[in-house]
C-alpha cells in the first residue's frame, strides 16, 4: 500500500482553532472524495509553536498511481486548492509504513 504523510501549517492570520475547524469540518469531507482513497487519518497538533504544523494527514492508496490520478482528478484538484488558500505551508511526503507493534 503507498501512504502520503503530509504536513499543514495555517496560513498567516489564521488562528489554530480555526485551522481545526476548516481542516476537520470543510476540509476532511472534500478529501474523502479523493478516487481511490483507500484510508485517512488527520492528525491535529497539540498546541504548535509559530511556524510549525498545525496539522498532519496520512493518505492511504494502493499504489503511487493511484495517489497520482486521485490529486489529477477535478475533486483532486479541489482539494489542493482547498489547502492552499488556507496553509501558509504544505509538505508531503511518501513514506514506507513500518509497523512495529500492532
Amino acid at each position: 500500500m503507498f501512504k502520503a504523510v503530509i504536513l499543514l501549517t495555517a496560513a498567516d492570520g489564521m488562528s489554530h482553532d480555526d485551522f481545526v475547524a476548516w481542516w476537520l469540518n470543510e476540509h476532511a469531507p472534500l478529501a474523502r472524495q479523493l478516487p481511490k482513497l483507500r484510508k485517512a487519518t488527520f492528525n491535529v497538533v497539540d498546541s504548535p509553536e509559530a511556524g510549525q504544523p498545525n496539522g498532519v494527514s496520512e493518505l492511504w492508496f494502493d499504489t503511487k498511481g493511484d495517489f497520482e490520478s486521485a490529486y489529477a482528478s477535478e475533486i483532486g484538484k479541489s482539494v489542493v486548492a482547498d489547502s492552499m488558500a488556507h496553509v501558509s505551508g504544505r509538505v508531503r511526503l511518501f513514506v514506507e509504513e513500518n509497523s512495529v507493534l500492532n
